[in-house]
């Protein structure tokens, strides 16, 4: 092993300072090379000596310094250990980790922070810029440091607990924001119970007002009501770029945080079995994030915060209202009355608490926004009661004026005169759109930022080819197409969605038709909601995430002439056989659906049990047989749906034709003993009240009209499944 390499290596100290002592042990070392080694700590001796052997801190005078083989004198190592204690800590200090305590400086990302320059007084200083902090940083934060498995209870007692490890005590400046003032202040202490610094006004003294003016004397006078000690919440650190305070930023940011937009007032009376972080703090924390990069629809977010805010206006006064009573002793009847009161403003409380979870739950909140969106109220005739065409153009082209007054808008092909309006986007014309008016959208690419409402009976046509009239979706949270409208037309478009939460379009209610357009998807495409009716016809539907068209109980679906692929699924049938839903009417006409991840229609319904396979048959070719029983007669039902659905295979031939033969039976086979099924529970629910003979349009409903003549290729699961749960 050579030993001057290390010695090379080994720093110079000043003569109160010791040099540290190579890894190698001292017996090994001095058998290698004892001559170099001797020599070494001479020449080292000598250069002590011609520095004078001065006298040094620690009051040794010319002490010599031992050889480095021997290095067994505790003195030195003492020294050398405390020297690179404090080297090891710089190093800390510059690669941006705090020094106030171990916790986080590498686990914990974002140590080195950036300034946040203020826009207003010039004279305030920079202050850390924390606000941007991602998703998880925050997560780590909470779940890992600052709450753990507390319960509600315990939070602020654990956050205090966390405050003491990271925070600076003392020494550090922060600007006082509030409503009306910015003022900068000097912490000199904390009050880590209470969450709460102790402050003193900065010297020279700094304050910049929103109205009116506070002097020098006002802000002593303000601090001294308040015993000097502000809210964590209320203080922004003032940027040091040595990285000392990072640490104490970060910890105030994330107080600050959690108490404006993860805690509730109410949290703490909640039931303390649960851990606190799981129950409440992450759910809100994703919901904060989602509606940050537009994930959740704006509706919807403005439904939370208007809920949010009247679960604590409720609180507060029902907190008044026990307080009352608390420090009452009568027990008059208007005491008997507020009794009453509390009991209603508890059950009150407790209901919208229920909607926020709904909301905040990512499982469950696109139930409770789509009920808000299907109570969208249509405007019904104009009141003057004539109908508008909507011309919308950005620009024109005298030529295409020409064409489109000869084609569309002249007299004598409506014969009638036309009212005229013109816009220079799609979502201005919907919003002016009546009972009966029509939209032409001419040639063109329009960006929408918001979401088109069709709430009434309208026409909305692209002149053109679809793909010379193109509608694109810009933003993340919002629905595309949202269609109430009793009865709906929507042709020679195309329509563009990016990054989105919800569908390209849905049918709520009414009528909904689509014909000879093409559906650039992002999430799931088209949904045709319980009551709602959509007819698509020669439209190219495809990138659905998930299915790309949605058919839901008690809906009426007509697909005809559509090409759907390069969806997750191509067509996905929601469960139906519950006992409050209805049977959805589908009809499944030269349709390509091609080329999907999964199946090219999937039907989602329960495991089967027992009673729900209770007399229904399939034999080994996959049809269906009734067993029939007394004053029923649905036993030819199935078979008659099958031939209606898919005919004699042999009449497509072999090859293609007849595995294309093959998926439609396969589909009509299905959904017929689903229909079947339907009909014996329902039958079985009926036989229980009582009633001995059902009603034969109760009974007469069948899952679909027609399913014919469909071809399905190269879809990664095959033409035909079914989904249980």
């Amino acid at each position: 092993m050579e030993l001057e390499p290390e010695l090379a290596a080994l720093p110079l100290r000043g003569e109160d300072e010791a040099v540290e002592a190579p890894a190698a042990a001292p017996e090994e070392t001095a058998e290698s090379r004892p001559e170099e080694d001797l020599e070494a700590a001479m020449a080292v001796e000598e250069e002590e000596k011609e520095d004078g052997g001065g006298k040094g801190e620690d009051g040794r005078v010319g002490e010599p310094l031992q050889p480095v083989l021997g290095a067994g004198g505790s003195q030195p190592r003492e020294d050398a250990g405390d020297a690179l204690s404090q080297d090891e800590g710089n190093e800390s200090e510059d690669s941006g980790g705090g020094s106030c305590s171990d916790y986080g400086d590498q686990d914990k990302p974002g140590s080195a922070l950036k300034r946040l320059v203020p826009e207003g007084n010039v004279l305030f200083p920079d202050t850390f810029q924390t606000n941007g902090l991602l998703f998880y940083e925050r997560f780590k934060a909470y779940q890992d440091y600052m709450l753990a498995d507390c319960k509600a209870s315990e939070v602020k007692e654990f956050t205090a607990e966390y405050l003491e490890k990271v925070l600076e005590p003392c020494g550090w400046q922060a600007i006082w924001r509030t409503n009306v003032f910015e003022v900068l202040v000097e912490v000199v202490d904390m009050e880590y119970s209470s969450l709460k610094a102790v402050v003193r006004l900065s010297d020279p003294f700094l304050c910049e007002t929103k109205g009116g003016a506070f002097s020098l004397e006002h802000m002593q006078e303000l601090l001294a009501l308040k015993g000097h000690q502000l809210p964590l919440q209320e203080l922004w650190v003032v940027f040091d770029k040595s990285g000392e305070f990072d640490q104490t930023a970060l910890a105030v940011e994330h107080v600050r945080f959690f108490y404006q937009h993860i805690w509730r007032s109410w949290d703490e009376e909640e039931d303390d079995d649960f851990d606190y972080f799981v129950r409440c703090v992450e759910p809100r924390l994703r919901l904060y994030y989602d509606i940050l990069e537009d994930r959740v629809p704006s509706a919807l977010v403005a439904d939370y915060r208007n809920l949010l805010s009247e679960c604590e206006e409720v609180y507060r006064t029902f907190l008044d209202l026990r307080n009352s009573l608390s420090g009452s002793d009568s027990d008059s009847e208007l005491e008997s009355v507020s009794v009453v009161e509390g009991v209603k403003l508890y059950d009150r409380i407790e209901h919208l608490k229920q909607k926020l979870k709904l909301i905040e739950n990512p499982l469950l909140r696109y139930v409770f926004g789509y009920q808000k969106h299907a109570r969208l109220q249509p405007k019904g005739i104009r009141p003057a009661g004539t109908t508008i065409t909507h011309v919308v153009s950005a620009t024109m082209m005298s030529s295409l004026l020409a064409c489109l007054l000869r084609e569309k808008l002249s007299p004598a092909s409506c014969n009638e005169e036309i009212e005229i309006q013109f816009h220079s986007d799609p979502l201005s014309a919907m919003s002016a759109c009546y009972k009966g008016d029509r939209i032409i959208i001419c040639p063109g690419h329009y960006l929408v930022d918001g979401t088109l409402y069709v709430a009434d009976s309208v026409e909305l046509e692209g002149y053109g080819l679809p793909d010379d009239v193109v509608i694109e979706k810009r933003g993340k949270g919002d629905a595309f197409v949202e269609c109430t409208g009793a009865d709906v037309k929507i042709s020679s478009l195309k329509l563009i969605q990016h990054d989105a939460v919800e569908g390209i379009l849905s049918v709520h209610q009414g009528k909904t038709t689509l014909e000879n357009c093409v559906l650039q998807c992002e999430t799931t495409g088209v949904a045709v909601r319980t009551s709602a009716e959509l007819v698509m016809k020669i439209s190219d539907l495809y990138g659905a995430k998930g299915a790309g068209v949605e058919i839901y109980p008690g809906s009426t679906c007509t697909l005809m002439g559509n090409g759907i692929h390069h969806c997750k699924e191509g067509i996905l049938i929601k469960d139906f056989l519950e006992e409050h839903y209805e049977v959805p009417k589908i009809t499944l006409v030269n349709n390509v659906i091609h080329n999907n991840e999964g199946y090219g229609v999937v039907l989602v319904k329960p495991t089967v049990s027992s009673d729900a396979a209770e007399g229904t048959l399939v034999d080994s070719e996959g049809k269906i047989k009734a067993i029939q029983t007394p004053g029923e007669a649905v036993g030819t039902a199935g078979e008659q749906l099958h031939k209606q659905a898919s005919g004699e295979l042999d009449f497509y031939g072999r090859g293609d034709a007849s595995e294309h033969a093959k998926g439609n039976s396969e589909i009509a086979n299905e959904l017929s003993a689903a229909s079947l099924k339907k009909k014996q529970l329902c039958k079985k629910r009926l036989s229980s009240l009582g009633i001995m003979e059902a009603d034969d349009n109760l009974m007469s409903q069948e899952v679909f009209v027609s399913i014919e003549d469909n071809q399905f290729r190269r879809n990664g699961k095959g033409s035909f499944g079914t989904f249980l749960y």
